[in-house]
This record gives structure tokens, C-alpha cells and sequence, in this order.
């Protein structure tokens, strides 16, 4: 195919189209969003064609693949129990205005609005007052509860309902299919009698070359593979969901009720998932689980022909593959969501350092009958806090699916050197998108911090956690006391040393004061030193409050303090692991000072 032909800008007349659609020539995937259908809008949709003005494109995808497709759209049979095409022409964006195209001109139901006839009539008395006009149209187009006048007890209505009588107010549908006779009873009318330019008449032929003559735009998109599909919808849709290869592979894979099957449909099967328990995690994107799906699918089934994650592969996922797997990967995603909220003590999926950790995971527990919990731990702090970037891609799944795998399969296995840099930690500041961010707070999480004022309640619990940039966090130093004394560490406000978690209350009751200030509120308490141990951080906080002062470097002993307690931390967790700790900040003064 020539490559300028892939995608293309093409026309066609507004009834042509109409027709097309109740002839079963489009389809319309049942990924496409529901119908917000209001009797304005679609006035307004008709006095834009009225007055020529071009409309948004509608996206039209030519392709051998067969989806799941609604079977009818505002009433209108658009394809058959048994349907089958060489190829599909598959409407991703436009469906809003062609349901409301289509019922306007032949009628049809309208979800929600039971007993409404959505049919439209057009009242060719109706004048613009001006070019830029804009609101006679409300009174131009009409519905038939705007004329019926139920026999004269509707008075509103009883003029309107003798211009229809009158052939003044005319169904649309009828000057497409009955022209002549429209116009017969126009012409013969006594206020037109057969005037040409009179100005109904006039109206008339205006409304019929609208309806011979309005082009509809299309974006013919042929020969072109499901990511770019979804990457093109995207761009070229302005306003609400993109369309995601999650629709795609859940229209492909939908397999009907009938007698001797029970069907199957992804998404019922993803959303019944989800309410398995409460847990955060539940959650995750649609798009994840399609992932953790296509991994265990590959690693499971053999000759799968699913080698990778990207959505070039994730599309050749079959509906018999998922059946396959579906069983157990129920099982292994819930312990890998229990594993993270029971066992690191990460209560929900906003503080996951790498989303592919829920595929890596999952496939170390699929069908895992002794999953090593000690291991597990390793694995996951050993990549999360390591210096280097461990899981950012397609390759580095793999990478960890064999050595995973090693462990499962009782063969040997060694954890590579893991390397951290004091000054990496000393730099950490606050990002919701960040990985060592979120590899921090993990840590800090896991510890199950408790309340400094309630020392018997844990700061983070299941209902506790945070999606935005504004967490409940609490920095032990006010940003003004940084402000008047940064010390050597020049740390900004966000600085991940310098933040614990605390409940609300607490945090509120603190505010901006001095650490000597509150600490020693707090201090009478017995519990408060293990409080403060469970919050990683050092206990100069409690013999400086004890002795009503500071040294002038208060900030940088506290933060090379809990550098330091996260870095034992983290030798506890990987002992047996070449633990390696570096200082890029003290090399760079070394390298400074051996300089000059």
C-alpha cells in the first residue's frame, strides 16, 4: 500500500452515510463510550450543518480484525447475529454525533428516554435575524412534543401543531424521501401561492440541498497495526478518553452467550476482579493487568507468540490464552497485592517504585507452590533503593523473570553487587512520579511509622494514602527554620530526609514550629523514642530538645544520621549481598581539594 494512502481525508453526503450505517457498512466497536444524548446539543449539531459549517472528522479504521460491536445504535439494527466482513470499517470517534444524526433524520430510541421520539422537524416559517446568528435555531428545528398539542389542551403548542397541519413545519426524513410532496403543499399554500422566492419556499429547497449536498468529513485510517491506531485516536481526539489497547484487545477477544457457551468478555472479568477485597492495589490500571496477563500468558503457554509486553504483541493476545491462565493468575496477583500491604507494609500502589514490579511478581507466585517470602524481600529492596535504574523496560523484565525464575525452579541464583550513594539519598527530594521517591517513602512506610501524639496508632493504614503532589507528610525541619540555617546539605524543601509521615491531626497541631519546640511536647511520652525509631530517624532530635538547644549544624548531623539509619537499614534487609556504599559528594571534595 502506498504509504500517503494509510491514513486519508476523505467526504461524504450526510444521507449517504446514514444510509451506509443502517446498510451494516459501519461498525461501531463496543470499546466506543456511551451516548450523552440531550435534545439541545443535537439542535445545535443540526444548525451547524445548516449552515454549512464543517464539522469535526470522524475517525474510520478499514481492517481485516473483527471486534465486538454494538448491534444497534439508537434502535437501528446495524449488524446481523451472524455478521462477517473481508473488511470492517470500524467508527473510533464520531459515534455521539452519528447516533444523533441518525435518530433525528429515521427516528429510533433514545437510552433513558422511553416513550421520546427524537425524530426532527424543521419549521420553514423560521428566519435567521442576522449572519451570526445564533439562537433561532432553537425554534428552527423541533421535536414532536414541541408541536403535538394533544388535540388543543396543549395551548403552547397549538400554533405550532397548525403549521404542521399546514405543511409549514416539516419532518426531516419527509423532504429527504418525499420531496414533491412536500413542495406541492407548500406552493399551494395561500400566504406562498406559488411564489418562487417566497420565503418558505425558499426554505424548503434550502433544507433539501442541505441534505443532498452537507459532506461529512472522514479520517480513513487502512493497512495500519492496533498501537498506531490507539496513538493516532489519541492525538486526533481533543476530548475525553484516549482510546487504549485494552478496548482493542477486550472487543477482540469478546466471544457471545449462546447455548453451549458461556461466553466471554475481559472487562466483566477485570471488574469482578477488582472487587475481590478492599485493597488499593485492586485498583491498578486496566492496562496493567492486560500486561501481567501477557507475561504469564508468554512465560506459561508455549508457543504463545506473545514475546513482549508492547501493545504490537499485547493485541495478539487469544481469548483461550487468557481462559488458560485466568485461574491462577487470579491467585498470584492477589498474593502479590498481599505481599506488598502485608508483608513490605506498602498500603497502596501510589508508592510502587516500578509498575512492572505487578509482572514480575505475579509470575514468581504463578503456580509457586513455596514462594520465599525472605527472598522476595530482597528482590524487590535490592532493585527499588539500588543506585542504578533496574526495571525501566522490556529487557530488564526479562532479565528479572530468569533470575526470579531461578529461585522458583530451586537452581542457583546470586544477587549482583548492590551499590548505593549516600549523596543520591542526601539529594532525595518529593516526587508522586519518582522512583527513588517513592523507593524512600516505601522504606519509611514499611517500617510502620507510628503517630508521634498517639503512640499506639500506625500513621499509615489502609485508607491512608495519597495520589497528588500535596501528601500528608511532615517535614521535621520547617522550611524556615531551612531557610536560616541550610547548612552544608543545602536541601530544598522537599528533601525526603528531612519528611516523615504523620496523621493530619498531628501535623496540623505542629505547624512551622522549631523541632526543640515540639519534640519536647511529645517527648513525656515512653513510647516516643520507639515512635521516633519507627520513623527512621535519629534520636539527637530527643537529647537537643532534652538540652533546649541546637548545635549550629543540627541540620547536617540529622541528615547524615538518617542516611545513615537507611543505609543499615537496608544492609539488614540484603544481608548476604555484596553491599557496596558510596560517596560521590565526599569524592568530588576529595577531587576539589587534591586539585588545588
Amino acid at each position: 500500500m502506498n504509504f500517503t494512502d494509510r491514513i486519508k481525508p476523505t467526504d461524504k453526503g450526510i444521507t449517504t452515510y446514514l444510509d451506509d450505517l443502517k446498510n451494516q457498512n459501519y461498525q461501531i466497536p463496543t470499546f466506543q463510550r456511551d451516548v450523552v444524548w440531550e435534545k439541545e446539543n443535537v439542535k445545535k449539531l443540526w444548525d451547524s450543518i445548516y449552515k454549512f459549517y464543517p464539522l469535526g472528522s470522524i475517525l474510520v479504521w478499514k481492517t481485516d480484525l473483527k471486534l465486538q460491536n454494538h448491534r444497534q445504535i439508537g434502535g437501528h439494527k446495524i449488524i446481523d447475529d451472524n455478521f462477517s466482513r473481508t473488511e470492517y470499517q470500524y467508527l473510533l470517534d464520531g459515534q455521539q454525533r452519528t447516533t444523533s444524526l441518525l435518530t433525528s433524520l429515521y427516528g429510533g430510541k433514545i437510552e433513558g428516554k422511553d416513550g421520546f421520539n427524537p425524530s426532527l422537524y424543521i419549521d420553514l416559517t423560521i428566519s435567521s435575524d442576522d449572519e451570526v446568528d445564533d439562537e433561532s435555531y432553537k425554534n428552527r428545528f423541533l421535536y414532536w412534543d414541541e408541536i403535538d398539542d394533544r388535540d388543543g389542551t396543549f395551548k403552547r403548542n397549538i400554533g405550532r401543531n397548525k403549521k404542521f397541519n399546514d405543511g409549514l413545519i416539516v419532518k426531516l426524513l419527509d423532504i429527504k424521501q418525499d420531496f414533491e410532496t412536500i413542495q406541492q403543499k407548500i406552493v399551494n399554500h395561500p400566504e406562498v401561492n406559488q411564489q418562487y422566492n417566497h420565503p418558505f419556499w425558499a426554505e424548503l429547497r434550502r433544507v433539501q440541498q442541505v441534505l443532498n449536498n452537507y459532506r461529512l468529513s472522514f479520517i480513513e485510517l487502512k493497512g495500519i497495526q492496533v498501537a498506531e491506531v490507539c496513538q493516532i485516536f489519541e492525538r486526533i481526539n481533543q476530548a475525553g478518553k484516549p482510546l487504549d489497547i485494552f478496548d482493542i484487545v477486550v472487543a477482540k477477544t469478546f466471544r457471545p452467550i449462546s447455548v453451549n457457551d458461556n461466553g466471554f468478555y475481559l472487562r466483566d472479568l477485570i471488574d469482578e476482579f477488582k472487587e475481590t477485597n478492599n485493597s488499593n492495589f485492586l485498583k491498578i490500571s486496566d492496562f496493567d493487568y492486560l500486561q501481567i496477563i501477557a507475561i504469564l500468558i508468554r512465560e506459561n503457554i508455549e508457543d504463545s507468540g506473545i514475546r513482549n509486553i508492547t501493545p504490537r504483541y499485547l493485541n495478539d493476545i487469544k481469548t483461550e490464552q487468557i481462559e488458560t491462565v485466568w485461574n491462577d493468575a487470579k491467585k498470584a496477583i492477589l498474593k502479590t497485592f498481599d505481599f506488598f500491604e502485608n508483608t513490605l507494609n506498602i498500603k497502596g500502589p501510589q508508592l510502587i517504585p516500578y509498575r512492572y514490579f505487578y509482572l514480575t511478581i505475579a509470575n514468581y507466585f504463578y503456580q509457586n507452590q513455596n514462594p520465599d517470602y525472605s527472598f522476595l524481600k530482597k528482590y524487590f529492596w535490592f532493585n527499588s533503593m539500588h543506585r542504578n535504574d533496574l526495571l525501566s523496560n522490556t529487557t530488564d523484565i526479562n532479565n528479572h523473570i530468569h533470575f526470579l525464575n531461578k529461585q522458583k525452579n530451586n537452581e542457583d541464583f546470586q544477587f549482583e553487587r548492590f551499590l548505593i550513594d549516600r549523596n543520591d539519598l542526601r539529594n532525595a527530594s518529593y516526587s508522586s512520579k519518582g522512583v527513588y521517591s517513592r523507593a524512600i517513602l516505601s522504606l519509611y512506610a514499611s517500617k510502620q511509622p507510628k503517630d508521634w501524639k498517639y503512640t499506639d496508632r500506625n500513621v499509615i493504614v489502609d485508607n491512608f494514602f495519597f495520589s497528588t503532589d500535596k501528601p500528608n507528610l511532615h517535614h521535621i525541619f520547617p522550611t524556615n527554620y531551612i531557610a536560616n540555617n541550610p547548612g552544608k546539605n543545602e536541601l530544598n524543601n522537599n528533601s525526603l530526609m528531612n519528611i516523615a509521615y504523620l496523621t493530619q491531626l498531628t501535623n496540623l497541631e505542629i505547624s512551622d514550629k522549631n523541632p526543640l519546640e515540639y519534640i519536647r511536647d511529645y517527648d513525656s511520652n515512653p513510647e516516643f523514642e520507639n515512635v521516633i525509631k519507627s520513623h527512621m530517624l535519629p534520636l539527637n532530635l530527643i537529647e537537643w530538645s532534652r538540652m533546649e538547644e541546637m548545635p549550629e549544624n543540627a541540620l547536617d548531623q540529622f541528615i547524615e544520621k538518617r542516611v545513615d539509619f537507611i543505609v543499615e537499614e537496608l544492609k539488614s534487609i540484603l544481608e548476604g549481598v555484596n553491599f557496596e556504599v558510596i560517596d560521590t559528594k565526599e569524592k568530588k571534595l576529595e577531587e576539589v581539594e587534591n586539585a588545588s
